[in-house]
């Protein structure tokens, strides 16, 4: 059945073995144990580069593509935005410093979150963090203060809500007016935060950002957004005489995590808004902004895989079927805070097209430990065999826990036929380190 095959690095062998990046699974279960991370390096690679060759043509070379940390945070994968020429957003003082150890020049680095503290806001500025992605007021008038006492200009993009509802899974829509995030248009308290940002002395203001919301399929809502933001730079310039330089217009566009979910263009999508972006620009009589994209999920999410070993398989007639795993909600929490659709496959072979549907849930201590319900599985599914979660590379690694006191999995980067360890298996003496 080709639905398991969702993403191109995923083959089966002549024997039936499930192979990613080119490599069988089998033997990377038996090295690293399990459950583990894979992540294909040269897919990332990839990803990143056709970003920011389709920026490039798309807006004349005058454009950024950062990649957004908190999808998955190591000091690999900053190597990796590093070598590859792309700047990142980051989001705490952990990204921040893990970017840092990596050796990624921090002037490319753009910071965001809702909730600065003080000492988020030293932290970055320490670490020669380029732009603060600014949510509020009290956030830049605390910026301005940190920034006063040492002696330096920070440059900041504002955040704005465009007031745009994305369609998406009501946790990841971000553009709407009640949003926790940003200074709303419809309100006028972006006109408002963007005239108290001209006045500051120790800022500087170079643009806007906005950001409506993850898994899009589609540009829709990037031309709706933009065709906000850029009446909104259009308006701050008649009212103030500000002229945005920069333009951040998020990320967001999907990944597929099962077979009838689509397959993004993503070339074909920048093109499209980038066509609306100059045309409106023109309407609007401005030039248009330098434009920045912050993708995330779309340059790691099918890069990864996750491999589990199969426990307990449990079969209650006539009601359903359980096959537990060795990890869970643990190592993916995404099924259970958002219902979040995968696929999950056998390793050894191909599952037939009259399989029996079974719930493929975690070992955890809890009834919502699910990984997915209704997948489709062998009849001799048994203790010992290996399953793989496919598209895994986004929001796992990043949103792993040690509930249960589980120790949190080993992440492995497959590249050019190698596999290197990236961060190594928790242990349970991790689990109190850092207790007193």
């Amino acid at each position: 059945m080709n639905n398991e095959l969702i993403c191109n690095n995923l083959t089966r062998n002549s024997s039936g073995e499930l192979c990613f990046a080119g490599r069988e699974l089998s033997p990377l279960a038996l090295k690293y144990g399990t459950p583990l991370y894979l992540y294909d390096e040269d897919r990332i690679r990839e990803r990143c580069r056709t970003y920011l060759k389709a920026v490039k043509t798309a807006f004349d070379g005058r454009g950024r593509v950062l990649y957004a940390s908190k999808a998955a945070s190591f000091r690999r994968l900053y190597e990796i935005m590093k070598e590859e020429g792309m700047g990142i957003d980051v989001v705490s003082c952990g990204e921040i410093y893990t970017a840092h150890l990596a050796g990624f020049p921090m002037e490319k680095a753009y910071f965001h979150s809702n909730n600065k503290t003080d000492e988020d806001i030293a932290y970055a500025m320490k670490y020669g963090v380029g732009y603060f992605v600014v949510d509020n007021a009290k956030e830049l008038y605390a910026i301005e203060r940190v920034a006063a006492e040492k002696e330096m200009r920070q440059r900041i993009l504002l955040r704005i809500t465009p007031g745009i509802d994305p369609h998406t899974y009501a946790a990841v829509a971000t553009g709407k007016v009640d949003s926790k995030f940003g200074s709303a248009i419809e309100t006028g308290q972006a006109e408002e935060i963007t005239k108290l940002a001209l006045g500051l002395s120790h800022i500087e203001l170079c643009g806007f950002h906005c950001h409506v919301g993850s898994q899009v399929f589609d540009s829709d809502v990037y031309l709706r957004a933009t065709d906000v933001m850029l009446t909104f730079v259009a308006d701050i310039y008649r009212v103030t005489g500000f002229m945005a330089a920069e333009l951040d217009i998020g990320g967001g566009y999907g990944v597929r995590y099962i077979a009838s979910q689509p397959e993004i263009d993503i070339a074909a999508n920048i093109a499209e808004v980038a066509e609306f972006m100059k045309k409106k620009a023109v309407e609007l009589q401005i030039e248009l902004p330098e434009v920045a994209f912050e993708p995330g999920r779309s340059i790691v999410a099918d890069a990864g895989l996750t491999l589990y070993t199969v426990g307990t398989v449990k079969r209650i007639p006539g009601y359903k079927s359980y096959v537990s795993v060795d990890g869970g909600m643990t190592d993916n929490p995404r099924f259970a805070l958002y219902g979040s659709p995968y696929t999950i496959v056998p390793v050894k072979e191909t599952v037939p097209e009259d399989a029996e549907k079974v719930s493929v849930v975690g070992r955890c201590c809890e009834s919502g430990d699910i990984l997915q319900e209704n997948v489709p599985m062998l009849k001799d599914i048994g203790r010992g065999d290996l399953l793989a979660c496919l598209t895994t590379g986004a929001y796992h690694y990043s949103m792993a826990s040690n509930y249960n006191r589980i120790p949190r999995p080993a992440v492995v980067m497959l590249a050019g036929g190698e596999d290197r360890l990236a961060i190594r298996r928790e242990l349970p003496e991790d689990l109190v380190a850092l207790e007193v």
